[in-house]
């Protein structure tokens, strides 16, 4: 277990405090260069200098800030390379709008829309007994059987959020939604055609802290867990059953979710 020095106890920084000015600092542009060349960091010595910090804290600063996405190292280059990271904008809203073919997926979607380079690892696409929380979204019995289909969406090398989808089993076993790759026609598009088309959207929103499983997935490492959005989306068909439990979890510093309100239009005579 690592202990904290004397100096580091008495001083106003700590690990955390210093990661969270660097990040202002970060966004705020101070470290971009004049000639346009890629911003780096001081190196962990003089900036410990600056935190009252030691190299082994300013080191682990360093790895929250890799983490984030923020900052890149590189072998025989001195200080943390700046990475120019904008957070993905997630538009839940967008989920039905018309699209034919790869495009359906909605990742896909806002990733082409704003020019980034995206793709999806697939982790693992399985059956498995839901628990509580999703059977209930879905109607299930205690202990019956989920599809499972578990991705992280990567975009600009660096992984943005993990995407995982729950069915009931008895739904798409045996069909295309069980494939271990990606489906190009999109998953929406084979519950359509297994007559459960995808017509409305519950969503959720909550705050909290990424588990030690997502950190893994995300490339945060061990103790990197980090301020993250869960939104869960419940949708139905048009028989109004719950098909599908949508799990995604956005880094705060990765992500913005963005929802657009509409006022509807006046029926006529009103």
């Amino acid at each position: 277990m690592t202990t904290m020095s004397s100096r580091e106890a008495e001083s106003r920084w700590s690990v955390e405090t210093a990661a969270g000015d660097l990040r202002t600092r970060i966004h705020a542009g101070e470290f971009r260069r004049p000639d346009g060349s890629q911003s780096r960091l001081p190196p962990a010595g003089t900036l410990g200098k600056q935190y009252d910090l030691s190299r082994q804290a300013m080191n682990q600063v360093i790895a929250k800030l890799r983490s984030d996405g923020l900052v890149e190292t590189r072998p025989g280059v001195r200080g943390a390379l700046v990475r120019d990271w904008q957070p993905l904008v997630f538009l839940p809203q967008q989920e039905f709008e018309a699209q034919a073919g790869p495009e359906a997926d909605l990742l896909t979607r806002l990733v082409q829309a704003a020019a980034r380079n995206g793709e999806s690892r697939m982790d693992v696409v399985t059956a498995e007994p839901c628990d509580e929380r999703i059977g209930s979204k879905l109607g299930l019995r205690p202990g019956e059987h989920v599809a499972v289909r578990r991705r992280t969406s990567i975009v600009d090398g660096v992984p943005a959020l993990t995407d995982d989808s729950f069915v009931p089993l008895r739904l798409v076993d045996g069909t295309d939604w069980m494939s271990q790759g990606s489906v190009d026609r999109g998953t929406n598009k084979v519950l359509a055609e297994l007559g459960h088309e995808l017509v409305l959207a519950v969503d959720e929103l909550r705050p909290r802290y990424t588990t030690d499983e997502e950190n893994v997935r995300l490339g945060l490492g061990a103790g990197g867990s980090v301020h993250a959005i869960e939104l869960i989306s419940t949708g139905f068909d048009r028989e109004g059953m719950p098909v599908q439990v949508t799990v995604l979890t956005l880094p705060g510093p990765r992500n913005t979710v963005v929802y657009k309100r509409r006022r509807p239009k006046p029926q006529d005579g009103e």
